[in-house]
């Protein structure tokens, strides 16, 4: 009868796991089994996308600290476009993971809520002494409350909201006001209390319950009228003619809107907080 080890050089077939010879164990210097575990590795295309965002957060500081307000304030535009690349990027390569998740928190923490509190505090807000100073702290820390509550509540809010102001509209809102009085060549100073209304006010709406549309039941994967293709090149030729005017008025409209659905929802008899909570059943509502 021949034997395994010939069975195998003659008909390909490999041996069963059960009698194959075990490798040696490696062992410590105290006799114990030392277990080797994979290393994790990451996903480089969504992340560097990430990295791409928050290397813009850390240059809008720079450039703030350098008096360039209106290349800070690009920055965080371009960290707001960058942001919304990552997680759909993700998603198409099917390249998720919870290192992304934490990344793209930290870097939006940067990007949207200590960058833009700097970047407006050095434009205006520092001669204001304390008040500025604590404007600039209620924002900062309201970007952080915003993130850590979205990432608590994702699995229970409704996808069509934002439960508060999204952390990238903030910034858009406070660095498109230091943008546009930039190019309108207004001295920051002259506009501190504007800032501070500004910079308060955004600060605040990220951590209320105000539900502000999230635009993500909008599927670009459905066949749209002509008229919406039209729409598109409208609003890039807009925004290309005058971009800070343009970018600061369209986020000034949709940092109110929230507060327009808010009142529509209580008029209407609606629920107004957006975060699902289930029945007696234990079912979710619909």
């Amino acid at each position: 009868m021949p034997t395994l080890r010939r069975r195998k050089a003659k008909t390909g077939i490999p041996f069963p796991k059960s009698l194959r010879k075990p490798k040696a164990a490696q062992l410590d210097e105290s006799g114990q089994v030392v277990v080797r575990r994979r290393s994790r590795g990451i996903y480089l295309l969504p992340n560097a996308f990430t990295t791409a965002a928050l290397f813009c957060g850390f240059y809008a500081i720079v450039m703030a600290m350098n008096l360039k307000f209106d290349y800070a304030s690009i920055a965080i535009f371009v960290a707001m476009v960058l942001d919304s690349l990552d997680g759909r990027v993700a998603r198409m390569t099917n390249t998720q993971s919870e290192f992304g998740a934490q990344y793209d928190s930290l870097s939006d923490m940067v990007s949207f809520g200590a960058a833009p509190a700097l970047v407006v505090y050095e434009w205006s807000l520092r001669g204001m002494g304390k008040l500025g100073w604590l404007a600039a702290f209620v924002y900062c820390a309201g970007g952080a409350l915003r993130l850590a509550r979205f990432n608590t509540n994702i699995a229970v809010v409704d996808k069509r909201y934002f439960q508060g102001l999204p952390s990238p509209a903030a910034a858009a809102l406070v660095a498109g006001f230091v943008w546009l009085m930039d190019d309108l060549r207004f001295a920051g100073t002259d506009l501190s209390w504007y800032a501070w209304v500004i910079t308060l006010y955004a600060g605040v709406t990220m951590v209320t319950n105000v539900p502000f549309y999230s635009f993500k039941d909008v599927n670009f994967r459905k066949p749209v009228p002509f008229i919406a293709a039209l729409l598109v090149v409208v609003a890039l030729v807009l925004i290309s003619s005058d971009p800070s005017k343009v970018l600061f008025g369209l986020f000034v409209l949709y940092g109110l809107s929230g507060y327009g659905v808010y009142l529509w929802r209580r008029l209407k008899g609606k629920p107004v907080s957006i975060v699902q909570t289930k029945d007696e059943h234990g079912e979710e509502p619909h």
